[in-house]
């Protein structure tokens, strides 16, 4: 049977994790699959997570399993998974072959976890993402997983940021439809025109400082249950 040149698996693969990346419905779903397909494809992974980084406090955001779910805040003298996580607003990748290197002592070398590959998935000027795969024995990651690692972070953000688009674009339209609705009940109650319900609505949306679509989520079920009462006092 003839072989397949390593790097046309590699594509395959690739191509895989990229419709089921694609495939998720919401950015939450799409960071949990991207840490699953993480440690399938990248060599040496056991474990993956990813993480933000954002005034000083780190959360994770996806994990495989509770042991690389990190929760640090760094101004209260927290102590984070990763010393060298900083570096990565500068540059792509951070790569730790051996935290019991130098005695130990941090996040990583205390739950276990000897080498760990850090790739960054997006940075702005006040958030870092970061997926980070984990293992057990030192030097687990070498050029070869740091490739792998690029490539398929390349795949995840431009699939996180379509599943970023279609929320806010669904969120959008609710938002439009439920200020629809607010509208027209304000019409209907005041006598008003279609301009002059809606500079109600925002008027109102000032003056109690709540946001426009709760201030019409509240008018909207306000009528709803209005509507329900008559009905069953009828």
């Amino acid at each position: 049977m003839p072989r397949f040149p390593v790097d046309f698996e590699l594509a395959e693969a690739l191509t895989s994790a990229a419709r089921q990346l694609h495939g998720t419905g919401t950015p939450d779903d799409t960071l949990t699959a991207a840490v699953q397909l993480a440690v399938r494809l990248l060599p040496g992974a056991e474990h993956a997570g990813i993480s933000e980084i954002q005034r000083g406090r780190l959360r994770t955001l996806a994990w495989t399993d509770e042991a690389v779910r990190f929760d640090v805040d760094s101004r209260h003298g927290g102590c984070e998974p990763h010393p060298d996580w900083d570096r990565l607003w500068t540059t792509p990748v951070v790569r730790t072959d051996d935290s019991d290197a130098d005695g130990g002592g941090n996040a990583l070398s205390g739950l276990g976890l000897r080498s760990a590959l850090s790739l960054r998935l997006r940075a702005d000027r006040r958030r870092l993402t970061v997926l980070t795969a984990y293992a057990r024995k030192p030097h687990a990651f070498d050029e070869d997983a740091t490739h792998v690692g690029r490539l398929f972070t390349a795949h995840v953000s431009l699939a996180l940021d379509s599943a970023t688009v279609r929320e806010q674009l669904t969120e959008a339209m609710r938002t439009r439809d439920l200020i629809g609705q607010a509208t027209g009940i304000l019409m209907e109650r005041l006598t008003i025109d279609a301009a002059g319900a809606f500079d109600s609505l925002v008027k109102a949306s000032q003056r109690e400082n709540v946001k426009l679509r709760d201030l019409a989520r509240r008018i909207v079920d306000a009528n709803s249950g209005a509507q329900g009462r008559g009905v069953g006092e009828r």
